[in-house]
């Protein structure tokens, strides 16, 4: 069983409207409804739902505020660092990592560029539909996968990015491909980046290291 928290609840409105001294809720239609005519268990729905909520939006808050606090604190040190010592922490786009001095504590920077494609990669995909096209019974069936699963788009209309590099990654020995490969890389444009915090812990020096979970689906 979770262990008991002291952790306080964001106030949320019960949901009840008072009109002419009559008490009603809203329903999903957007009407009034007097809350004597609202079945018991709908009501107890209602106050769990209302309840849950409160403690999600005031955890949010503090995830929120923490989020800040703690990009803050790595900011502050690395200031303090140049300013005094003349020294940076971490790689050209920003990645680093900070740790306590007895090895058993990490908080890594991480900075994650997003990918689009421009044009180059239809040409890329005519490239190798030639190769497939050429190579018929000789293309293996895992390949013809990988490829259809790369230039397909998804419901948003977004290329399947991971595919895309997992063709990358093949070492095909025809220029058509290669040139294809190399239409691929011409197509590929950073689009913007996003910055992301992770904890990590261990009970001693040799141990694995453990991830410190700010995910409710994986706390």
């Amino acid at each position: 069983m979770p262990e008991h928290s002291d952790f306080t609840p964001a106030p949320i409105p019960d949901g009840r409207i008072v009109v002419n001294g009559r008490t009603y809720m809203g329903d999903g239609r957007g009407g009034l409804i007097p809350v004597e005519l609202i079945r018991a268990e709908n009501l107890l729905e209602d106050e769990t739902v209302r309840k849950i909520m409160g403690y999600a939006v005031a955890l949010s808050e503090q995830v929120s505020r923490f989020k800040g606090h703690a990009f803050e604190d790595v900011g502050a040190f690395e200031a303090i660092l140049a300013q005094e010592y003349e020294l940076t922490v971490g790689g050209a786009k920003g990645n680093k990592t900070l740790m306590s001095h007895d090895g058993l504590l990490k908080v890594q920077v991480q900075v994650a560029d997003y990918i689009d494609f421009g044009s180059q990669l239809q040409i890329a995909k005519g490239l190798v539909d030639e190769c497939l096209t050429e190579w018929a019974a000789d293309a293996r069936p895992e390949l013809r996968a990988i490829v259809t699963r790369a230039f397909n788009t998804d419901k948003e209309g977004q290329i399947n990015r991971s595919e895309i590099f997992m063709l990358l990654r093949l070492e095909i020995d025809d220029a058509r491909w290669k040139k294809a490969m190399d239409a691929i890389r011409a197509a590929m444009r950073v689009v913007g980046s996003r910055t992301y915090m992770r904890f990590y812990r261990r009970d001693t020096q040799n141990s694995a290291w453990e991830n410190v979970t700010i995910d409710m689906a994986k706390a």
